[in-house]
């Protein structure tokens, strides 16, 4: 294995964890976890999606992989069609965004960091 890829999945690699707190009136309502999206998860679940929607691949994305402190899985696939109907589309949205742009802000922030050194 090269070094480049050593170092790329040292520090980005999947066994990284997000988390982000749904937060109602400053009360933590559900804190939901997730291992960095890899370009194959991203292509199964564009298939999954069978749509160009990114709506419709967003939701897909939530539903695949969010997860709970202990690992497991917050949404079957079958509650898509709940989630659309019975749920508001700002919350949803800032749950898909955070997980969207997990990691950018670490990166950002580490090389800003590793430039001031």
């Amino acid at each position: 294995m090269s070094k480049a890829i050593e170092l790329l999945r040292n520090n980005f690699g999947v066994s990284q964890l997000y988390e982000y707190e749904v937060v109602k009136n400053g009360e933590p309502i559900l804190t939901i976890y997730w291992n960095p999206l890899t370009i194959s998860e991203r292509e199964s679940i564009q298939k999954k999606s069978k749509t160009d929607d990114a709506n419709d691949f967003a939701l897909a994305l939530m539903i695949e992989k969010a997860k709970d402190k202990d690992g497991k899985r917050l949404f079957q696939e079958g509650d898509k069609a709940a989630l659309r109907r019975e749920v508001e589309a700002a919350v949803l949205q800032e749950i898909q965004l955070a997980m969207l742009e997990s990691g950018s802000d670490k990166e950002v922030e580490e090389a800003q960091a590793d430039m001031k050194s």
